[in-house]
């Protein structure tokens, strides 16, 4: 045996590299006086091998076992046309022996699936299949399947095949088969999982049988009879198909019509018995009654005496009967007497009763001359209170709930529209009674008012009213309101000016000015621009200045608006007034345009203006769906004889200024908030507003009938930027001790929107107005003003606006920020990156928020991670901007002087 050539009893295999750890390749013969291996072709160095020898006990030869180690650092330098391998070469004296070639090569599995299983939707025994191919992998990844979160096994349910190129088949699916699959690919490095795909396995539906005809609809002639069935045979589940045709089958039928029954003659007279009588008989058989008809009417039997009252027994027996019948009669006639006529004397008082009531109607002052009781029926819903409700430090006692035991539905009755005179009255007369008023009530819902001259009111005890109060506002900005009106000093380093309570603020960005000059910048809310013709005002009127500023970049001006701009029903446009105190328009919002630029939000307009001027939002309605927000809010106060208590709710746009005007007034009057103000969408459909008060205790207070709901036209409505406005409603205490007051007020618009304002309060003769928080810092400058601090706004700007192979990198940055439309109006600033800024700096300036920011730029840095500098430079940018959390108390100067 020693003259024979080595013999392998154990061959390298192939083997893979996990990581980074080495693999050991192992070779043993017999006999071998030597054992090398040889990898790439080149001999490893004897150093580098392991040897083992022992002699085998049966034959004596020698068995040899070599081991060498492989490591990743080796296969990763190798670069041939195969992949790494080593062989073993023996040596006996006879001569040598190869060994199999094995393989080394790096385990890997990448991320990605090729393939991703979809989300299907499946009939019930319908097909399921789902796609999976695995990720690149060395070894290659095996493949196994997952339904919520469990392992799909094809050995358990023969309906389910798992070996088709790593596809999942269901052959016929179940109900049971529903649910959330999942590739789920894995080797020796590392296990994967795809996205989750959804199964829906959905049943249509289907007709059970046809039910029994139904009885004829008609009890006599022609008439339809029906039959039913239900889609329940099965019924659709999981969204599948209803069932199709017609779940109701009618017909024609006939059904007799009852006839009635008839008498037929009668018969002959029987023969005189011995009581002296006779009779005959008739039957009821000339017709039959037929198909459920009447019985005939009248006697079957007929008798008479027929001896003509000779027969004496009979007339003994009868007169002494008579007599008796004769006693009982009378005393019966005497009981019908008496109650005759007590019923006489009953019926006299009601009818006088009745026409003493008529009679006082025809002659009360409401002037009703026809009632419908339909009207007086309808009008709006009952509403129940609501349990519980958020403390608010504007609201009277708003921690205070309703008093439940008052509680009772009041249902308003019509609506009286506002036809009152436009003129200005003072500020006093918004608590006078209304002109003299006659109110015809008809039944179509239709309430006409004639003003008279005269001073009468609608009645006794109960107030109601509409006017416009700008006499009322006029009268309170000239009694010591504060002007809307706010100025700073600012220079180089930019700043924001902002008008208090208004929503309206100036962002002059940093080198706006030129250096070593200052100027005295103003802004100031006035009333200019009144509707016109098809369009209306939907901002505050916002001029800033001075008129011969000089600016070397646009600045960015905020102004409050009461537009829904969720719908495209709206045609915007900016307008600025011109030296002769008439306006034109700046730009439509939706066009493109060099000379400013508009980013409209939910609540604000952010414009970016050069020129100083007076600038203002108009809007004109392009279909019904057009809406503006109106801002409802209710205060009340008592009034100087401390039983009528008053209170008034206003309705105006939904901007920080108009409510403001509303708070000014209601402070000089003394009134108080009474709910949160709430908003309500106003749509352009041309119906009217109505406003109504509901749920008043009817044993504790009392309000005028008819003044329970009053009504606004829908031109006073949509054209209400100039005047608030406001209607009132004055309630009487019964008693002074009644010091609680719960109502509701709903305010809706006619085939519209609908708001409840709930009311509930406690009553007392002297309390302080609600406080307001006033915005005390109007203006800031420098980097105190700016969120984002100057050297990243600076590093920002240097890195956007140079110019790489893909063009202007600050369109990507506009991009990023949802500032995507109208990119020409940047290409023309000397710096785009920095007007952007400017906008995201104006549209973030109550929340503050950089994390925005750095997400937005560290997600550039993925889009351009080609430009190794760029990234660099974006991603040292995107880790420097501070979070919101680490901002909140340092300033923009101290956060510069950090990052500098």
């Amino acid at each position: 045996m020693s003259g024979t050539l080595p013999h392998f009893l154990q061959e390298p295999d192939d083997a893979y590299i996990v990581k980074s750890n080495p693999i050991k390749l192992r070779c043993r013969a017999r006999p071998a006086l030597q054992i090398f291996f040889k990898c790439n072709g080149e001999w490893v160095h004897q150093n580098q091998h392991t040897s083992l020898e022992h002699t085998e006990l049966g034959t004596g030869l020698k068995i040899r076992e070599v081991m060498i180690n492989v490591s990743r650092q080796q296969v990763e330098d190798f670069h041939g046309p195969e992949d790494y391998w080593c062989l073993c070469v023996a040596w006996s004296h006879l001569g040598t022996s190869k060994s199999r070639k094995a393989t080394v090569r790096i385990a890997y599995l990448r991320k990605n699936f090729e393939q991703e299983p979809q989300g299907m939707e499946v009939p019930i025994n319908g097909m399921i299949v789902l796609h999976c191919r695995p990720p690149e992998g060395v070894p290659a990844a095996e493949v196994e399947w997952l339904k919520n979160e469990e392992l799909v096994s094809s050995i358990e349910d023969i309906n389910i095949d798992t070996r088709a190129d790593h596809n999942l088949i269901i052959n016929e699916a179940r109900l049971s088969d529903s649910g959330n699959y999942t590739c789920l690919a894995s080797n020796i490095v590392a296990r994967r999982r795809s996205a989750t795909a959804t199964v829906i396995v959905f049943v249509n539906g289907g007709w059970s049988s046809w039910t029994d005809w139904s009885e004829c609809n008609v009890r006599c002639g022609r008439g339809v009879q029906k039959r039913t069935r239900t889609c329940t045979n099965p019924a659709p589940l999981n969204g599948g198909a209803f069932c199709e045709g017609m779940s109701v089958q009618k017909s024609t039928c006939t059904s007799p019509c009852p006839e009635d029954g008839g008498w037929a003659k009668w018969t002959m007279w029987s023969v005189c018995s011995s009581e002296c009588e006779r009779q005959r008989t008739r039957e009821c058989t000339d017709p039959e009654p037929k198909h459920g008809g009447r019985l005939c009417d009248g006697a079957a039997l007929d008798t008479d005496n027929c001896t003509g009252d000779l027969c004496i027994q009979v007339i003994v027996y009868f007169s002494s009967k008579s007599f008796s019948f004769f006693l009982a009669d009378m005393d019966s006639n005497n009981d019908v007497a008496l109650y005759s006529g007590l019923a006489a004397g009953v019926v006299t008082v009601v009818v006088l009763v009745i026409a003493v009531t008529l009679y006082r109607r025809n002659q009360s002052e409401y002037g009703v001359d026809v009632i419908d009781s339909s009207a007086l029926t309808g009008g709006f819903q009952s509403f129940s209170f609501k349990s519980a409700r958020q403390g608010n430090p504007l609201l009277m006692n708003s921690s205070m709930q309703p008093d439940l035991t008052v509680s009772r539905t009041y249902t308003g009755p019509i609506c009286f529209p506002d036809s009152m005179e436009k003129e200005l009255i003072p500020e006093p007369a918004l608590f006078d009674p209304l002109p003299d008023l006659k109110v015809k009530v008809h039944s179509s819902f239709m309430v006409s008012l004639g003003i008279g001259g005269g001073g009468g009111t609608l009645g006794g005890r109960g107030k109601s009213q509409l006017a416009p109060v700008q006499s009322a506002l006029l009268s309170s900005m000239m009694t010591g309101k504060r002007p809307l009106r706010t100025s700073g000093v600012f220079g180089h380093g930019g700043g924001r000016l902002v008008v208090p309570n208004a929503g309206v603020s100036l962002l002059v960005p940093h080198g706006a000015i030129e250096e070593d000059t200052t100027w005295e910048l103003y802004m100031s809310i006035t009333h200019a621009l009144s509707d016109e013709g098809q369009e209306i005002l939907l901002s505050p009127e916002v001029t800033y200045g001075p008129p011969g500023l000089t600016l070397s970049c646009p600045v960015a001006l905020t102004i409050a608006h009461c537009a829904d701009v969720n719908s495209e029903d709206w045609n915007i446009k900016l307008k600025r007034q011109t030296q002769d105190n008439s306006w034109e328009k700046v730009m439509t919002v939706e066009e493109e345009s060099t000379a400013s630029y508009c980013l409209l939000d939910t609540q604000c307009c952010h414009l970016l203006v050069e020129r100083p001027g007076c600038y203002a939002l108009v809007g004109e309605a392009l279909t019904q769906e057009a809406g503006k927000r109106l801002r409802l809010a209710a205060f009340g106060n008592m009034e100087s004889n401390f039983l009528n208590y008053s209170i008034r709710v206003y309705c105006v746009n939904d901007t920080p200024h108009a409510f403001q005007e509303v708070v000014s007034v209601e402070r000089g009057r003394g009134g108080r908030l009474l709910e949160e103000p709430k908003t309500l969408l106003f749509r352009a459909n041309s119906f009217s507003l109505q406003v109504s008060i509901q749920d008043i205790p009817q044993f504790l207070w009392s309000i005028k009938p008819f003044t329970t709901c009053q009504e606004f036209s829908f031109s006073q409505v949509w054209c209400s930027s100039q005047s608030p406005l406001q209607c009132a409603f004055s309630l009487e205490r019964y008693s002074p001790a009644a010091n609680q007051l719960s109502c509701k007020i709903s305010v809706r618009q006619v085939k519209g929107h609908e708001q409840i304002l709930q009311v509930y309060t406690t009553i007392a003769e002297v309390l302080p107005f609600f406080t307001q928080s006033d915005c005390t810092i109007t203006s800031q400058t420098g980097s105190r003003a700016f969120k984002i601090p100057l050297s990243i706004r600076q590093r920002i700007c240097a890195t956007f606006d140079t110019a790489n192979a893909k063009g202007k990198d600050w369109q990507l940055l506009a991009q990023k920020l949802h500032i995507d439309r109208n990119l020409g109006y940047f290409a023309c600033q000397t710096s785009p990156s920095a007007v952007i800024l400017s906008l995201w700096e104006a549209q973030h300036q109550e929340r503050g928020d950089l994390d925005s920011l750095a997400s937005a730029l560290e997600e550039i840095g993925k889009v351009q991670s080609k430009h190794s500098t760029s990234v660099d430079t974006l991603d040292c940018i995107s880790k420097t901007i501070p979070s919101s959390d680490s901002t909140m108390n340092r300033s923009s100067e101290e956060l510069d002087a950090n990052h500098t």
